[in-house]
């Protein structure tokens, strides 16, 4: 991916027959499908790629055990078959990632195994192996720091793992294989019409000020939680269909989780289930599910957030954490649909695809885990409704780009400099990483993993990418001092003083 050679695309071509609006996971699915298809295909994302809620997640691919709990079987029987799809078309981000449910209860063994055979069935021939029961001494040996007193024994399963951030990236090097324009800075400042009706859109290169008429038969709305903004932009009478829920992460070291088992606790007090998921040889505790007022681009955990995973983790775990063992902390907003329940953690995850007046297509909802399948069905909608070639949907089995090939580090601590200089090459040329934020928080993930150590190593980050970019002292200073702000969120002393 070249940005210049994107730009270089933009001013050529005279009308686009897809403009996508976002560019996280919802966004970047639907360019890899629209160029896939042969339709000219430009996308605009106002920050980096995935830098909201698609760089934030828990990082599982999964049908959603909770889902099968509330009864949506139509959304885990799809999250199923694109969590197996995923699985072998970005085999190098994607992997089968064991699971144990403890059981405490005399009763969980069975209600819960029993559960987990429908979910095997599910999945049929995507399925990534069979549950099972394990005994007391079997569950310890799997996961050695569960609380033993009163363990009756566990119920062992499979789901997906992966790195959000890299697929987000991969994903949009896939689009751009396919001959897709994907622009990251590139804020979307308004739509043009004529007759009342959407034929593209202004937007302003963030970096240079330069703005751009941008024409296209069709614009998609995918901005996830920005999707109001959007759609005010389209009619100011618009009434909001978001109702924003911040799920939080806490990371800390592996010895709170020895070996590669993830543990899932089915139910807390709020109804949700909590994960503590190995990840990059840390462990990431999460979720919460708390509604917000506010959108914000980087949100930040609250401090009854943090409690509530401290004390529902410490109630399974011989060592209970503390904030002081926490490397990094993180949180992002889920863009659920609005209903009649009050409680957001009862929203569905279906995803919502709706054609305004002007003829304006906005995809909502959904999860990381069905952006593919979100991605086909608003391209088909898309094709059929403005009588674009409708070539047949191939992402099924498109593999993506960097399936065959090894995949960036994730954290920078333990590269030397030669190591890191290439990093840095590979994410400014290959992949548009524009800023030290960008390399540290999505390129690698040490932003998330040690927040400190981040910090520590930012200067030098940004004295290498500017020799690489070409930049001058006051670029480098200014990248520093913007990375220190973002980062101190990520970091427990920050939310002591709350």
């Amino acid at each position: 991916m070249n940005r210049s050679n994107f730009i270089n695309q933009l001013e050529r071509t005279k009308e686009f027959d897809i403009c996508i609006i976002g560019g996280g996971a919802t966004g970047l699915g639907t360019a890899v499908d629209a160029a896939s298809r042969g339709l000219k295909t430009v996308l605009f994302e106002q920050h980096d790629f995935a830098k909201g809620t698609s760089s934030r997640s828990t990082k599982l691919v999964h049908g959603g055990v909770r889902y099968l709990q509330q009864g949506n079987i139509k959304l885990v029987m799809e999250a199923l078959r694109e969590r197996g799809l995923l699985l072998k078309n970005a085999p190098h981000l994607v992997h089968n990632q064991k699971f144990i449910i403890p059981n405490y209860k005399w009763w969980e063994k069975s209600f819960y195994g029993i559960g987990l055979k429908i979910y095997d069935k599910m999945a049929g021939k995507l399925g990534l192996g069979p549950s099972q029961f394990l005994s007391k001494e079997e569950t310890l040996q799997f996961a050695p720091t569960l609380d033993p007193e009163d363990l009756k024994g566990g119920v062992l399963y499979h789901d997906g793992q992966f790195d959000d951030a890299r697929l987000a990236i991969s994903i949009a090097q896939t689009a751009a294989h396919h001959g897709a324009a994907v622009l990251n800075y590139f804020p979307v400042n308004g739509l043009l019409k004529m007759n009342k009706k959407i034929c593209g859109v202004w937007v302003k290169d963030f970096f240079t000020g330069k703005e751009y008429e941008v024409k296209s038969k069709v614009v998609i709305n995918a901005t996830g939680v920005f999707t109001d903004t959007i759609m005010k932009m389209d009619d100011t009478k618009h009434e909001n269909i978001i109702n924003p829920s911040q799920g939080i992460h806490l990371v800390v070291d592996k010895d709170f989780l020895p070996g590669d088992t993830a543990i899932m606790i089915p139910r807390t007090d709020d109804g949700r289930v909590l994960f503590a998921v190995p990840w990059h040889n840390k462990i990431v505790l999460g979720t919460t599910d708390t509604a917000v007022k506010e959108i914000s681009p980087e949100p930040i955990p609250q401090q009854q957030e943090i409690e509530f995973i401290l004390t529902h983790i410490g109630r399974y775990l011989t060592k209970d954490p503390q904030l002081s063992d926490l490397r990094s902390m993180f949180a992002g907003l889920r863009p659920l649909v609005k209903s009649k329940s009050k409680k957001t953690a009862a929203l569905s995850r279906d995803h919502l695809i709706c054609i305004g007046d002007s003829g304006m297509i906005t995809v909502t909802g959904g999860k990381w885990t069905t952006y593919r399948k979100m991605a086909e069905d608003v391209i088909d909608i898309a094709t059929e409704t403005f009588a674009l070639t409708n070539n047949l949907c191939i992402t099924k089995e498109l593999k993506l780009h960097g399936y065959d090939k090894g995949v960036m580090p994730a954290a920078t601590t333990l590269l030397s400099i030669e190591e890191l200089k290439a990093a840095i090459k590979k994410s400014v040329e290959e992949e548009m990483c524009m800023t030290v934020e960008d390399f540290l928080s999505r390129r690698t993930r040490q932003l998330l993993l040690d927040a400190k150590a981040a910090i520590t190593i930012a200067p030098l980050i940004a004295k290498l990418m500017a020799e690489e970019m070409n930049k001058d002292e006051f670029w480098i200073k200014e990248q520093i001092n913007n990375f220190n702000l973002i980062a101190k969120s990520y970091t427990f002393t920050a939310k002591q003083q709350l």
